[in-house]
Order: structure tokens, then sequence, then C-alpha cells
């Protein structure tokens, strides 16, 4: 499937004056140049400059899009200038959405060199509404317009992290009920075990969404969207079609990269990811759907999204 720019650009626009955003789990792909990206935009004294690029591509990708998902925003608290930052770049009616940081959805550091002196300890500002507010939500208060969904994105807990499901979902809802009322949370997570009624009832409870999500560990989305009570917020909902279920996440990336095509289709994402659509669509309640597409889950986001959107042929 060649990639049509002008079928993209309709399709999201269309659905977003439906209330469904439709877009990419973040925008600076390299392979994505030549594609979704015009090079000679980026060439600075006669040749491409990756500077430039970084720092000025997302303008391109609004004209195409109305809506992204920031997943820088995992790794670090966001300040005032880079949020004005990425609101200049794009239009009025762009909604960002927003992984909150780890530094709250993260019980035990791993390892990994990224956390450096903190490695193999406990975070001890895990779930800690009062940073969250005040890191997170401060910084973000002047641009809340346009900022569609925040996701608390919580890796896999392991039994030294939560024995049982009925832990975490304690500890959720109490760090739930402190936060401010004013913003749209989602909550995804990696334990399939966790997917328990007592846990989209709390969610329910405090108005936030489950995120339905296609990860290595998790049943698919079609799966959970089978599950009662999924469907945690009647006014929003959430959607990350990131890894094919049974696929390690370096799999992908060895598989995938550079991310320049789809190299394996995987239907039933994009079935599930139609039918959250049709649904949205379909209905007069004027929920909002925030669904975004990996390109680790088949090799091109921007392929998949244009393979979703032609099952919805015609559109309304």
């Amino acid at each position: 499937m060649a990639l049509d720019l002008a079928r993209l650009r309709q399709g999201a626009a269309e659905l977003a004056e439906h209330g469904v955003f439709i877009g990419t789990s973040s925008w600076k792909y390299p392979g994505w140049r030549g594609l979704l990206y015009q090079e000679d935009r980026y060439v600075w004294h006669g040749k491409f400059s990756e500077t430039r690029f970084d720092r000025l591509c997302l303008t391109e990708y609004a004209e195409v899009f109305k809506t992204v998902c920031v997943d820088a925003a995992y790794y670090k608290f966001p300040d005032a200038r880079h949020l004005q930052g990425l609101i200049s770049q794009v239009p009025s009616d762009f909604k960002f959405t927003f992984k909150v940081t780890d530094d709250i959805t993260i019980k035990n550091f791993s390892n990994l060199p990224r956390f450096g002196h903190r490695a193999g300890k406990l975070n001890t500002n895990f779930l800690n509404a009062d940073l969250f507010t005040s890191a997170f939500l401060s910084p973000c208060e002047p641009f809340q317009n346009q900022i569609g969904l925040l996701i608390l994105e919580f890796s896999h807990f392991y039994p030294a992290d939560f024995a049982r499901g009925r832990d975490f979902v304690a500890a959720l809802d109490r760090f739930l009920g402190q936060l401010p009322k004013q913003w749209s949370y989602g909550v995804e997570i990696r334990n399939q075990n966790f997917l328990h009624p007592d846990y989209f009832a709390m969610l329910a409870r405090h108005g936030v969404a489950h995120i339905y999500n296609s990860w290595g560990e998790m049943p698919s989305v079609t799966d959970q969207l089978a599950m009662p009570g999924s469907l945690t917020n009647p006014a929003f909902s959430g959607a990350r079609l990131l890894l094919k279920p049974g696929r390690k996440y370096q799999q992908a990336v060895d598989l995938f990269q550079p991310y320049n095509r789809v190299k394996e289709p995987y239907e039933e994402a994009r079935v599930a990811a139609a039918g959250l659509i049709k649904e949205i669509l379909s209905s007069s309640t004027g929920r909002k759907l925030f669904i975004y597409v990996n390109n680790r889950l088949e090799g091109n986001a921007l392929l998949t999204i244009l393979a979703i959107l032609s099952r919805l042929d015609p559109m309304p």
C-alpha cells in the first residue's frame, strides 16, 4: 500500500470532527522522511539538518494529523518552555496526549543505565500525587485546552512489586482519589491478570479510562474490549496499538526499523481499531476516542493508520 497523504489528512480531519483523534506514538522517525516528511524543508546550508528536522518536523506532522502521543514525557517531567515549543508548532485544534513521567509509575527502578544511581532501588515517588501535581500538571496547565489525555503507563509488575493485583488496585485508587478532576486520565497496564472487574470498577469510580493496549504480554485489544466493564468512562476512551501480543519489544525493533514500510500486517489490531472508531461514529453520546499507533506494531504506523481508515469507507 502506498502512502496516500491526502487520504490520511482528510481521514484524520473528518474523524476529529466526530471526536475521534487518531495519530502516532511520537513523530521523529527518520524512516518517515520521503513519506510524511519532505526533506527539502529541513535543508540548511545545502544539506539535510538532523537538528532542524528534530526541532521542526512536528509542524509538518500536524499538517496531516490532529493528535500525537508524546512518549518523551515518560522519561522526563515536562517544562513550560518545551511545552510552549510543541504548542507553537501545531494548530489550535490539535490535541496532545502525554505519557506521565515514569518517576510516578515505576515502583522499583530496573538496572537500566538511564536510571543511574537509582537503578535497582525502590522508587520513593511511586504514585506520589503531590509530585505529579506540581511537576507534571502545573507546567501543563497553561496548555490544557490542547491536551486531550494523560496516560499513566505501568510497566509489568513482578511479585516483588505487588504480590496481588488487588494491592495495585488499592494503591492506584488512593492515588487517583488525590488528583485534580479537571484533566482526562487514562491507565495502561501490562499485567493481564490485573484486568479484573475490581480494576475496571475502580477506574470507573474515578472517571479514568482504561487504555486498550496491544502489547506483548497482554490480551488482544479485541479480547480487552469484550471484558465486562472495560469501558470505564462514558465521556472518553483511549487505545494504543504498540506490539503484537506474544512479541518482545526488542524483537519488534530489530524486525521493523527503520520503520519505512509495513513488514508484517496485524489484521486483528486493524479490525479492532476500526471497530472502536465505528462505535463512536455510530453513537450519539459525544464520547471522544484517542487512538495511537506505534511503528513497532507492523513496521510503519502511517500505513497502518491508512489501512484502518480504509476499513471505515465510506466516511460519515
